[in-house]
């Protein structure tokens, strides 16, 4: 019963946290929308200047995406214009089906080109799309082209209007979603670190599972950074936005030292299983730090909800006494099970200290007492997006994925349209709405969309066909109309096949207030459903396909690039008695960057079918060996960032120098550059192993460390000598794998 309770418990908050929802939000905004314009247009009998204004304003919608509020506006802006050119372009294409088709295709080759100029530019693109297809299904009585469009574009600001009217209301709503879902995601990705450590488990599942949160950490990270640092440069400071920054810096210094320890779960798990006390000690207080994050994300404003510290100060009291009991029982073999629990409980202090930090900002401190980040520091940490036109020529080739998947779309288009028209279907535009819609840049989500398009329109005919038989009521189909098409929009970005379900039902409904003959309805729209499904899915096949092989190499090469341009960075900042933490957390976000980049496009790759994963397992083991690398430099950056450390010794420059050679050979062979002289992995090693003995370290004598009082000496030095042993060693790896791979692409 206590389960069941639970659950229950769990399913009524996550519903509850829906309805307050961004996406729930703008569905609602989406409803009102489209549903005011027909209503006063039913009211003043000018039903087809309704249906204009509220066509514009759902064309407009989509670019009502999370992001910064003025992008957003200015985004919605270049909707409305775009939909009215189409609008207006689309209102005198009653063509020859011969001329028609081409210029259909040149029309969404056009549209979808825009797509260039980044994430933004594709919301913009796809309402281009949605105006066009959706011209066909509109046969003007009473209105004039010009006039047409123009009212589209009404539409499009009453669209604005709401919008701007609703982050008025309520400004701060969507930053406050996105945080606690960065919690959650933050709170998950703890949890899972916690079990990792527990000796035995196969921890190949939880790995691959933790790079997915991380690349969704990533998204969200970058999200906030765009929403509040864009906000601070075009309005002013604001006190809110300013604290929520800080909140967000702690949360992205939270996962680093998540990523950053434990880095050598082999080695970890010897010691652990010597001294398995410590298991449960470092579980206890991971799985609170996670609880706690998770209690902050659904407190939201509530800080009344917010946890208390007690509970984490005595777990970090209670792993202190046995790492002391350890300590007082000073030998050789307790020598590196010391340092490396001590490490591991140093990194566990700073996230208890973050996240006491993320508490106290939440608690509203007065502003004198906050130190704010600077706002041209902060403007550093966003990627610009370039919109100079001269990326639509440098675009133009087949080298470009999005060139390649416009010109996919429009060849898709042109043959779903002419497919509909031959056979006569009844609507044929329904085939090309679907093909924009699931038709993507790549195999994998195209192939998902497809099924679950398909599944979730026969779901929706069915429900449909059932309440259709039992009840004919106009009033009844209107309401479900509207409110199917509002559950729809808010399920878009979360589960796309149950918003298949509602799109279907919410089109069948509608048209059965305006024809009689729904049964038919039904049956074309499952019917036109499935050959837009089939249609993309084939498209992506065989027409130009992506294939993530293609562009593996590149992906392999970005993240080695930053992996190594953030060691270098790491190694200067160890040698510079005037520390610069910028350039160092700048490579830092590029080398996370390009990891999760790495990520999704192996997530990518193993849905492709199984003769286009070419050598899967060894990129499978070189994203792998990536992470970890990432893992380790993390742990170099933490604690160099955080401890007072010795001056660099020349073996530790040395060792660097190894490392960064180990990379740049494996940059050099993905990017197909020969390198002249001749190298050996064995003798690199030994060389190693003769830089090892240059180290500035102090005798590997526990007890004569602590009676000179050199034992954070000594912590530094097994930190930094692990951390280098281990970056060379993948390294070594990386290399040898990259080499095996240029080895059997030539042999193919």
């Amino acid at each position: 019963m206590g389960i069941f309770k639970g659950n229950i418990a769990i399913n009524f908050r996550e519903l509850l946290q829906f309805f307050k929802s961004a996406d729930f939000s703008k569905a609602i905004m989406v409803g009102v929308a489209v549903t005011v314009p027909i209503l006063l247009g039913i009211y003043f009998d000018q039903l087809e200047i309704g249906l204009a204004i509220c066509f514009g304003a759902f064309w407009s919608s989509p670019s009502d995406a999370s992001g910064s509020y003025r992008h957003k506006k200015i985004g919605i802006l270049f909707s409305a214009a775009l939909v009215v050119i189409v609008s207006f372009i689309g209102g005198y294409l009653d063509l020859p089906i011969y001329i028609l088709i081409p210029i259909l295709g040149l029309l969404t080759f056009s549209i979808a080109y825009i797509s260039v100029f980044g994430f933004r530019a594709s919301l913009i693109s796809f309402s281009g799309l949605l105006a066009l297809v959706l011209s066909f299904a509109h046969e003007l009585q009473e209105l004039e082209v010009y006039q047409y469009a123009l009212l589209v574009g009404l539409g499009g600001l009453w669209y604005l209007l709401l919008a701007v009217v609703w982050h008025g209301i309520n400004p701060t709503g969507e930053i406050e979603e996105t945080f606690q879902e960065t919690y959650l995601l933050t709170s998950k990705f703890l949890h899972i670190r916690g079990q990792l450590i527990e000796p035995g488990l196969d921890r190949q599942k939880l790995l691959s599972e933790l790079h997915k949160l991380q690349e969704q950490l990533m998204e969200k990270h970058e999200k906030l950074r765009e929403t509040l640092i864009l906000y601070r440069r075009s309005s002013g400071r604001s006190i809110y936005h300013s604290k929520k920054l800080l909140v967000l810096a702690q949360l992205v210094e939270m996962l680093e030292i998540a990523i950053a320890k434990p880095v050598n779960y082999s080695n970890m798990a010897v010691v652990l299983e010597k001294h398995p006390q410590f298991v449960a000690r470092f579980q206890r207080l991971m799985f609170k730090v996670s609880g706690q994050l998770e209690e902050i994300g659904y407190a939201g404003k509530n800080k009344k909800k917010l946890p208390k510290n007690g509970e984490l100060q005595q777990a970090l009291k209670d792993i202190e006494i046995e790492i002391s009991v350890l300590k007082a029982k000073p030998n050789n073999e307790n020598l590196s099970a010391y340092l490396m629990l001590q490490n591991l409980y140093e990194y566990q202090e700073q996230q208890v200290e973050l996240l006491k930090k993320i508490k106290w900002l939440l608690d509203d401190p007065k502003e004198e007492e906050l130190e704010f980040i600077d706002e041209k520091y902060a403007r550093k940490f966003i990627a610009p997006q370039d919109y100079d036109p001269k990326m639509l020529v440098s675009n133009f080739s087949f080298e470009s994925l999005i060139f390649k998947h416009a010109l996919r779309l429009a060849v898709t288009v042109m043959i779903g349209y002419g497919i509909g028209t031959i056979f006569d279907f009844q609507n044929p535009y329904w085939i090309l709405l679907t093909i924009i819609i699931i038709l993507r840049p790549s195999y994998g989500l195209t192939k998902t969309r497809s099924k679950d398009r398909i599944i979730g329109t026969l779901i929706g005919g069915a429900i449909a066909f059932i309440i259709v038989s039992l009840v004919q009521n106009t009033y009844l189909f209107a309401v479900l109309g509207i409110g199917s098409l509002i559950v729809a929009f808010s399920m878009l970005q979360r589960n796309y096949k149950t918003a298949a379900t509602f799109i279907t039902l919410s089109v069948i409904f509608i048209y059965g207030i305006l024809r009689p003959d729904i049964l038919t309805v039904i049956q074309f729209r499952i019917l036109d459903t499935v050959i837009g499904a089939g249609l993309s899915f084939l498209a992506t096949l065989v027409l130009w396909p992506a294939w993530g092989f293609l562009s593996m190499n590149n992906n392999l090469k970005n993240c080695l690039i930053a992996n190594k341009n953030f060691l270098r960075e790491i190694a200067a900042f160890y040698s510079l008695n005037k520390k610069d933490h910028t350039t160092l957390r700048l490579t830092r976000k590029k080398a996370f960057h390009e990891t999760s980049n790495l990520s999704g496009a192996f997530q990518q790759m193993v849905q492709e079918p199984k003769s286009k994963q070419i050598n899967v397992n060894e990129v499978y083991e070189l994203v792998t060996l990536s992470h970890a690398f990432l893992s380790s430099l993390a742990s170099l950056s933490s604690y160099i960032q955080n401890h007072c450390t010795t001056e660099a010794s020349e073996g530790f420059k040395s060792a660097v120098a190894h490392i960064e050679g180990n990379l740049e050979r494996a940059i050099g062979i993905l990017a197909h550059v020969n390198t002249k002289d001749n190298f050996s992995l064995k003798s690199q090693e030994q060389s190693f192993e003769d830089n090892r003995l240059k180290f500035n370290t102090i005798v590997w004598d526990f007890e004569n460390a602590l009676k000179v009082g050199d034992e954070r000496n000594l912590q530094e030095a097994h930190l930094i000598i692990g951390q280098l042993r281990w970056l060379f060693s993948l390294s070594g790896k990386m290399l040898r794998i990259t080499n095996k791979i240029e080895n059997d692409s030539v042999v193919e």
